[in-house]
């Protein structure tokens, strides 16, 4: 097992062990509630959108649908496919086909890629419902569902827009609510996507599995944010993600932000050359705490690749990984422009969250944490 895999059995493990002292923590009656309501209406529906985190593939499964048979019309959307790069889901794409279940990579701010979800729904609308409804006349219910964080409000609210096509349609719209924090939706409210067939889709609450997923599971879904970061100290779920990135190839890409010393002396030269009025335009829209400018996470960028290329140590061994991981969080602390006076807890707590924002965010480049069935990490 590698290092990164270790450490995320010790974040997975460190929750379950919260979980263990704190049992209402995983499900509260109200998910529970909304888990029967959903289950009671999967039968209605004339289609099931099961919405899962393209980074997470297997992980981010919805197993209230495990409960239904294979005739079940489905289809797996595999959002967040800008956080994991079109090759990657492709890929995983076929993996669903081989088990003849519809599958596709969207991106609920793309709205091309809304249009080409929005045709495939009316595409397996139309089909379902069969030849002698082809007067368009009928009404369909399509159902979105899947856990938390995976983007299913941000998906109704792109289809929804995307889907009011006739000018009678195009008044005030009635939005789903979108929120960063996992869990947000409370009922299943419906929203018009198409007209001729009228498909309508249940925007529902999100809902987890009744047990505690196994270690490996419920730390990528803590990595992801598909839980919120209360079960595990944050430094702890970022230092997962860091294992991650130092065995990946990612850094390399970020080699020509790194700079030779004669480079930085050239570049520290011709600075100082500039006017006052220059260096003002230049840093004038600048806020050094603000972590998500483009200075700052090239910064962060420059910061991983030199730190990771300058180690020495092996990276599949797990004390030379941590060993790495604390040299980053301390270079980190600068790009971040965490002050160097704060108490270490406080400022790699800070150092953590800010990169755990830029990861999820995508900023810090592509990763599938879930394996392709058949591949040995």
């Amino acid at each position: 097992m590698s290092a990164a895999a270790r450490l995320g059995r010790r974040v997975g493990t460190t929750a379950k062990e919260e979980l263990r002292r704190n049992k209402g923590a995983w499900r509260d009656p109200l998910p529970a509630a909304a888990s029967r309501a959903i289950a009671e209406r999967i039968p209605l529906a004339d289609l099931v959108v099961q919405v899962r985190d393209a980074r997470i593939p297997l992980s981010s499964e919805c197993e209230i649908l495990r409960n239904y048979p294979p005739s079940l019309k489905q289809i797996v959307a595999l959002n967040k496919m800008d956080l994991v790069g079109t090759s990657n889901v492709k890929a995983w794409m076929g993996y669903f086909r081989e088990r003849n279940c519809i599958s596709c990579g969207v991106n609920a701010h793309n709205k091309e890629n809304i249009k080409q979800l929005l045709s495939l729904i009316q595409r397996r609308v139309s089909e379902l419902k069969g030849a002698d409804q082809c007067d368009n006349n009928y009404t369909a219910t399509v159902m979105l569902v899947g856990i938390p964080n995976v983007g299913k409000s941000a998906l109704v609210n792109a289809l929804h827009q995307v889907g009011r096509i006739s000018a009678a349609e195009k008044g005030k719209l009635k939005h789903a609510t979108v929120s960063p924090e996992p869990g947000e939706t409370k009922d299943i409210r419906s929203f018009k996507i198409g007209s001729h067939p009228n498909i309508y889709v249940l925007d529902t609450p999100a809902i987890l599995s009744p047990k505690v997923p196994n270690v490996d599971i419920l730390s990528k879904l803590i990595l992801t944010g598909a839980i919120g970061d209360c079960l595990v100290r944050r430094k702890e779920v970022a230092q997962h993600f860091l294992a991650i990135h130092n065995s990946s190839e990612q850094y390399k890409k970020w080699a020509k932000l790194s700079m030779k010393d004669n480079d930085r002396l050239f570049l520290n030269g011709t600075t100082e050359q500039l006017t006052s009025s220059g260096l003002h335009m230049k840093h004038k829209n600048q806020i050094p705490t603000d972590h998500t400018q483009d200075c700052v996470v090239q910064d962060v960028r420059r910061t991983l690749f030199e730190t990771i290329s300058s180690f020495e140590g092996d990276v599949r061994c797990e004390d030379e990984m941590e060993a790495l991981i604390a040299r980053q969080f301390t270079a980190l602390q600068e790009a971040f422009h965490v002050s160097i006076e704060s108490e270490e807890d406080d400022a790699h707590d800070k150092v953590a969250g800010k990169l755990l924002n830029l990861f999820r965010t995508g900023r810090l480049g592509h990763y599938i944490l879930d394996n392709l069935p058949g591949y040995i990490q």
